[in-house]
């Protein structure tokens, strides 16, 4: 029986994982607390911990659950920039979920951008009150314009498809362009000059953090939209207010936010919210806030929860290489496995 301490439980997240858990012999700790220094004790016993986007694993917590001998971390996301993968090196495995439904996410980054434009949260609002006018709803058509998609993984490239459907001109910006792809490659400079829909599909790395940033945003036409369903850390924030009170970005649709840890996942409708950068942007009426939500789906989280469970138990079969494992061997973190043969240690 392989115990897995099971952090930052959501009532979603279970049935999928009891499913695929009790049928390979897995023991669930389910904990509704997230992980960080104060809370690693519950991992005493356990083999390995599951850990979503949220959680803090940092080299102290690496350290912690180390000397309490849990062998593997188990990201339960795709995302990975919460985990100090160079402190786990040669202490726990960590492992991941590099696609779970990226259907999921693209359609979603469609569904804000569709909401945002055509006024639909709006107007759903309207006839709810029974107030039928159409004054202040007015949109623009998708068809002929240019989507600029940064990343273009599996997740990129599905929401390109969905683009070129309605008929949108699509560039895109991504380190490892696609190889026979068909995607017309700009520079980022030249992406941000020619879009009038921006989309943000890669992960976040020191590279990408504030990738949206003052700079960049005058380089964007005047009435741009931004989605962003990837990461929070690739916007900076305060830019994006500025450009939004300077009439530069003409709608944001967000479901990630830079300071989301202690926010998002949780009810706070009965409190001050005391973040004040998200409580102005939620303020904005051509802004659309979402909590982390893209990836919600039945599908998505199936598919989350097999991977989760086939990578924890490959990593526990004797001389058994860790599936979907990040390593920091080479220093190219995900790239190393592709030629993997043995444990990275």
């Amino acid at each position: 029986m392989i115990k897995v301490a099971f952090y930052d439980t959501k009532p979603y997240d279970k049935p999928s994982f009891e499913k695929y858990g009790k049928q390979k012999g897995i023991e669930y700790k389910f904990l509704e607390t997230r992980l960080n220094e104060d809370t690693a004790d519950l991992a005493r016993g356990c083999d390995a911990v599951c850990v979503f986007v949220n959680d803090t694993v940092n080299q102290a917590v690496i350290n912690r659950l180390y000397d309490y001998g849990v062998k593997l971390i188990a990201l339960r996301s795709a995302g990975y920039n919460n985990v100090d993968v160079k402190a786990a090196f040669g202490k726990i495995h960590v492992v991941h979920v590099p696609a779970y439904s990226p259907y999921s996410v693209a359609e979603y980054a469609m569904a804000l951008l569709l909401t945002s434009i055509r006024r639909i949260h709006k107007a759903y609002n309207r006839t709810r009150e029974f107030n039928f006018s159409l004054n202040g709803l007015t949109g623009f058509d998708l068809h002929g314009k240019t989507v600029g998609v940064i990343g273009t993984g599996k997740i990129g490239r599905i929401f390109i498809q969905i683009c070129r459907g309605f008929g949108m001109h699509v560039i895109a910006y991504d380190l490892f362009p696609a190889k026979n792809s068909g995607i017309e490659y700009v520079s980022l400079d030249e992406l941000f000059a020619r879009s009038d829909v921006i989309s943000l599909h890669c992960p976040l790395t020191e590279e990408t953090r504030h990738m949206i940033s003052k700079e960049s945003i005058e380089k964007m036409k005047d009435g741009v939209v931004i989605i962003n369903t990837s990461r929070g850390g690739l916007i900076d924030t305060e830019a994006l207010l500025s450009g939004i009170k300077a009439r530069k970005i003409g709608a944001a649709c967000l479901d990630v936010y830079e300071e989301e840890a202690d926010i998002f996942f949780e009810d706070r409708s009965g409190h001050i919210l005391n973040d004040d950068l998200l409580s102005r942007l939620i303020s904005m009426p051509n802004v659309i806030v979402t909590a982390h939500q893209a990836f919600l789906t039945k599908d998505a989280l199936n598919n989350i929860a097999e991977t989760t469970v086939n990578n924890i138990l490959s990593c526990f079969e004797k001389d058994g290489i860790c599936d979907n494992e990040l390593c920091y061997r080479c220093g190219s973190i995900e790239q190393c496995r592709k030629d993997r043969k043995d444990r990275c240690f």
